[in-house]
C-alpha cells in the first residue's frame, strides 16, 4: 500500500538522497549540484514553482518521490505537469509506489483542467519505459529533446548582451 502526500521541509534530506541515487542509476553519479538549502528554497520558499510529492509505505517510511512543475501548452491554452524526477527505492519497486505517484499527478492534472502530464526517460531504461507504456503513456517519437547548458549556455547568453539586439528586462 502506498500513501501519497505533499512533501514537507522534513522530507528534504530524503528527497536529496533519492536525487543522488537516481543520478547513480542514470550513470551520472557526480552530476548533482543540488544542496539542502537550494532544494528547500525551490520547494518551500516564498513563491515555490517546483513541487514534490512523497510515497510512503503503511509504516510511514518514505519509499519514493515525484518532483514536478507546471509547463504550458500554447496549442491547448492551459498548463500541464512536467515530471522532472520519479524515483522509487529499489527494494520498494513493484509495490505500487511509482504507479501511485503518477496517478496522483494525473488526478491533479484532471482536477485542475491541465492538458497533460509529460516527462523524459533515458532510451536505455527499458524497465521504466515498459512500466510507463503499461500505464497508457506513449513516447513522443517525432520529438527530440534539446538542451542548452554549461559552457554553451554561458557563451550564447553572453553573446546576447553583445549583439545588435537589445533585450528589455523587467
Amino acid at each position: 500500500m502506498s500513501v501519497i502526500r505533499q512533501a514537507t521541509v522534513d522530507d528534504v534530506p530524503a528527497i536529496l538522497r533519492m536525487i543522488h541515487d537516481l543520478a547513480i542509476y542514470e550513470k551520472e553519479p557526480d552530476a548533482v549540484k543540488n544542496t539542502p538549502e537550494k532544494l528547500t528554497e525551490v520547494l518551500f520558499g516564498e513563491n515555490p514553482r517546483v513541487f514534490a510529492t512523497i510515497a510512503e509505505n503503511a509504516a510511514g517510511t518514505v519509499q519514493g518521490f515525484a518532483l514536478w512543475f507546471l509547463n504550458y501548452s500554447t496549442w491547448e491554452g492551459v498548463h500541464g505537469i512536467y515530471l522532472e524526477d520519479l524515483y522509487v527505492e529499489p527494494d520498494a519497486r513493484g509495490e505500487g509506489h511509482g504507479k501511485a505517484l503518477l496517478q496522483y499527478l494525473a488526478a491533479t492534472a484532471v482536477e485542475r483542467g491541465y492538458a497533460r502530464v509529460e516527462w523524459s526517460v533515458l532510451n536505455w531504461n527499458e524497465p521504466s519505459i515498459n512500466f510507463y507504456k503499461k500505464l497508457g503513456a506513449f513516447p513522443m517519437e517525432e520529438w527530440s529533446t534539446f538542451r542548452l547548458t554549461g559552457e554553451a549556455l554561458e557563451a550564447f547568453g553572453t553573446k546576447a548582451g553583445q549583439s545588435e539586439e537589445s533585450f528589455a528586462r523587467g
